[in-house]
């Protein structure tokens, strides 16, 4: 029970599905003999533990506090037909705070492997966007097809439709009246910016800060060594589609199963490389570090001193999380 304590506090409490990958990979992958009672765990019993007095004891939380037009070309849902680099892309406002702008996450996420990366700004204008936007993209090991994304100025721009028409990038934005256009990177800024992040404000002079958490350890444990549910999508005979999800594998792992993966990588990139990474750590090593910078990083933004871990499990269900 100690050691799933352990992995959850590292990890934030994924769903069990997705934390029976990491237990395994734990034992499996990186020969750690302290998993060899937990590699076999199903997901509902590790639900039942989670309820156990003894886990509660061990477990910590994250607690919260409380235009020009620009003619876009494609306004549609995208079709990556099963290629990575199609990108989905939106912003999540770090809070106000007596009239103050906090910060902006920018998230971007691969339909097909759901590769992310996560990066920093102080505003959404385009000043602040382009750079950080054009340095986000090179995180990617794959080529980028396309970038879809709200109607939001910070991305139907001169600024944004140059960079983007430049690589060959094709740009959409969400059909009128349909919401759940761009519902996989909307959920993943709950599961993973939320959940990480919180709700509490962080002003922008910290965005260099946060930005630089972001784009080194972070994004490497959000692609590397964090399991995300795929799921496979069957229609009935009345035509509702319905989907489920069996399996759960980190982005790094989708990308290496595509037909013939390695035709997607960008020039100079190859799997011998992102090996290395993959393997440079354990699953619970790079959330240990990650753990240890991000609260290092909370110190920083947070002079006043939140207490923002907390005895008492989870604040969030992590049962109805699926992209985890």
């Amino acid at each position: 029970i100690e050691l799933l304590a352990e992995t959850d506090n590292l990890h934030e409490r994924m769903s069990g599905p997705a934390t029976k990958v990491i237990l395994k990979r734990q034992h499996e992958r990186f020969k750690d003999p302290r998993f060899e009672l937990l590699k076999d765990i199903s997901p509902a019993h590790i639900y039942n533990l989670r309820e156990s007095p003894a886990y509660r004891a061990k477990s910590v939380t994250v607690g919260k506090t409380k235009s020009v037009q620009i003619p876009i070309e494609v306004r549609g849902k995208p079709n990556p037909d099963g290629k990575p680099g199609h990108l989905r892309v939106d912003t999540v406002h770090q809070g106000d705070s007596e009239k103050a702008k906090g910060i902006y996450s920018l998230n971007l996420v691969d339909e097909v492997t759901q590769w992310e990366v996560v990066a920093c700004v102080e505003g959404i204008n385009e000043a602040w966007m382009d750079e950080v936007l054009s340095a986000a993209m090179t995180l990617f090991p794959f080529r980028i097809r396309g970038f879809h994304s709200d109607n939001g100025s910070e991305f139907i721009n001169r600024q944004v439709s140059k960079m983007l028409g430049d690589q060959f990038i094709r740009q959409s934005k969400p059909r009128s009246g349909r919401t759940n256009d761009n519902a996989l990177v909307e959920g993943k800024n709950g599961s993973i910016i939320r959940k990480h992040m919180g709700h509490w404000h962080i002003a922008r002079n910290y965005a260099p800060e946060v930005n630089r958490f972001y784009m080194g350890k972070f994004n490497i444990y959000l692609n590397y060594h964090r399991p995300c549910g795929f799921a496979t999508v069957t229609v009935d005979g009345k035509g509702k589609r319905h989907r489920k999800y069996e399996v759960y594998q980190t982005p790094y792992e989708a990308l290496k199963k595509l037909p013939g993966a390695a035709q997607y990588l960008k020039d100079g990139v190859t799997f011998e490389q992102l090996d290395k990474i993959a393997m440079a750590e354990s699953d619970n090593e790079c959330a240990k570090q990650m753990q240890k910078e991000k609260q290092e990083l909370f110190r920083k933004v947070q002079p006043a001193g939140l207490n923002l871990f907390q005895k008492g499990g989870p604040a969030t269900n992590s049962r109805r999380n699926h992209d985890e």
